[in-house]
Order: C-alpha cells, then structure tokens, then sequence
C-alpha cells in the first residue's frame, strides 16, 4: 500500500501513542483523521502540529463504545477525504485495581473497558471495512497489550479485555480476508502521560527490562506503520517490549 495521499482514522489520536501515530503517518503523505471521544484539545492540537508541517489531518468526535457515533465519524472522514484505507484502533481505557481485589472488579468496571478496549475495535473495524473493500485493499491495526498475553497489568479485567483484542484481531484477519489486513501491534510499558506522578513505579520497572528503558510512543509508532504496509502480513500479534516478556 502506498501511504502517500492514503487516508487513515487513528483512534484516541490526539494523545500519547496515538498522536504518535499521527503525526508519523502524516509525515508520510497520508491523510490523518483524529478521533477523539472527551480530548478535544488534544486532538485538535495534534491536527494544528501536522498542518504545521505541512500534512492533512482533522478531528473528528466519537465515543468507540457507541456503534451510531463510529458509523456516523466513518462516513465523515470518508466523506471528508474520499475513502478509508488504514485504520489505528488504538482508543483504550483502564482502570487501576489491583489483580487480587476481584470485589473491585465490578460489572460497571468489566462492561466499561470492554465496551471501550474490544466492543469499540469491532465497531471501528466494521464501519470501516466496507469503504475498504471498495477499494479492494485495506490495513487494520489493533493496539494490544503485553498485559493480554501474561494476564497482569493496570487491572484484571483490562488485561483480559486486551487478551479479547489478541483474539478479535485473529478473527477479523480470517473474517476481513483478503482484502483488508489486520494485525496487532502489543506494545509494554510506554512512556505515556499514564506514568505521571508514578516516575519510581517505572523506575523499577525498568530494572527487570532486558534492554533497561520502556518505549516511548514514537517507538510504537514506527511499528505500527510498517505493519500497515506490510502487504503479507495478517493476523499477527507484533511484541514490542524492550524484552519485559521474554
């Protein structure tokens, strides 16, 4: 796929990995729609950086866990550049309880993030994929999470949602095929705005990488762009973590 006047929807655009992405793939030639759900700020600030430097972009609201509000945002941005050909599922949420406090775990706690981190992936996907297939090709990336994979992180119930985006990402693949691609990137710690007021948290953190220091989200970001373009690769979950899982 060539990325030069492509258009891609990054969701939760406007802050850590995803103003990261972006800006990156705006730099590149593609037309970026920032979505955003309550960062309005953020999101049109990150627009403003990249007609800064000379790029498309533009910011468009919805709440991913809201199917009418992610079908309505799809037909603007299609409407607003022609077509949808990548898509950045990379809006998520989390709550921070710890694993062994499941009376915390609430059914308000277990419906909010995976109404957020998988419902709202499969609605983005869906609304996406038939002006995708209008073109007969297409890319989707599914941010992940190592805590899908080793079953710990901010909470229970959020690393398990992200074990559902591993799983729903696989299933897509197969579904989407062979037009669309989808993959997930599984990034580890990130040095995102989630570790302000938490610095000697990730201090020690860091002390058990292999490579002794966390990604930063413009790391992620150069990943997630060459998966889009990777014409022969689908289904696949891509581990970026400085080593933390090995």
């Amino acid at each position: 796929m060539d990325m030069k006047q492509s258009v891609a929807l990054v969701t939760g655009g406007g802050t850590g990995i995803g103003r990261a992405v972006s800006m990156l793939l705006a730099e590149r030639g593609v037309c970026v729609a920032v979505n955003y759900s309550r960062s309005k700020a953020d999101a049109e600030d990150t627009v403003q950086r990249i007609i800064a430097m000379g790029g498309t972009a533009f910011a468009v609201q919805a709440d991913v866990s809201r199917d009418m509000e992610v079908r309505a945002m799809v037909d603007a941005v299609a409407e607003r550049f022609g077509a949808i050909d990548m898509l950045v599922n990379n809006a998520s949420m989390s709550r921070h309880i710890p694993l062994d406090d499941l009376d915390s775990a609430t059914d308000d706690v277990w419906d909010e993030l995976f109404a957020v981190n998988v419902k709202g992936m499969f609605h983005c996907a869906r609304a996406a994929a038939p002006y995708m297939k209008n073109r007969k090709q297409g890319a989707i990336v599914n941010v992940g999470s190592i805590a899908g994979l080793t079953g710990s992180g901010s909470s229970l119930p959020y690393a398990v949602s992200k074990a559902a985006v591993h799983g729903l990402t696989k299933s897509l693949a197969r579904a989407l095929a062979p037009d669309i691609r989808v993959n997930s990137v599984v990034p580890g710690a990130v040095a995102t705005r989630w570790w302000e007021g938490k610095e000697a948290q990730m201090e020690r953190l860091v002390g058990h990488v292999p490579l002794q220091r966390i990604s930063t989200p413009e790391e992620i970001a150069q990943m997630i762009s060459a998966v889009l373009i990777q014409p022969s690769m689908t289904g696949q979950m891509i581990i970026v973590d400085g080593g933390q899982t090995m």
